[in-house]
């Protein structure tokens, strides 16, 4: 089912939120498999990085995250004149916020004073919420690239 209207195809394409998220996503994919790296390699007691690097890989993912949250919602504003969990990205919308629910909670289990181990787990669980999350959004573009292909060939774009 497309998503986009023809007009709202060629917004999508003349946007700066579209160049913006080609840019960030990368980055946060990257940032995403670095802090896998090292939670993983801590876990199995890895002497080659402390507890500090855990924290700190999920604080980038955190961040780029929660920008990529923003600059979706300018995007979403302009070629759909809505914020956030408009119909045409509901569903991208909801998996992105239990994505960054997760992302959020790993530092308020910090803050409470959680072990190292349950944390390990809770970034586990954050990085899996971003992967099925990443691949709802992949799905997504696959399928509006076909739509899209099929509109230039008919003629419409």
């Amino acid at each position: 089912m497309p998503r986009y209207t023809p007009e709202q195809l060629e917004m999508r394409n003349a946007s700066v939120w579209t160049d913006v998220q080609l840019i960030l996503a990368p980055i946060q994919f990257f940032v995403f498999l670095a802090g896998v790296a090292v939670t993983f390699l801590y876990a199995q007691n890895s002497e080659m990085f402390s507890f500090y690097w855990v924290s700190l890989a999920i604080l980038f993912k955190t961040l780029l995250f929660g920008l990529l949250l923003l600059t979706g919602a300018y995007f979403e504003k302009e070629i759909f004149d809505k914020w956030i969990y408009g119909k045409e990205f509901l569903w991208e919308d909801v998996g992105s916020t239990v994505a960054a629910f997760f992302h959020l909670l790993y530092f308020v289990m910090a803050y409470m004073g959680f072990s190292e181990d349950v944390l390990i787990w809770e970034a586990f669980l954050a990085y899996f919420t971003y992967v099925v999350n990443a691949l709802q959004y992949l799905v997504r573009i696959v399928l509006e690239k076909v739509n899209e292909r099929r509109l230039r060939a008919d003629g419409v774009i």
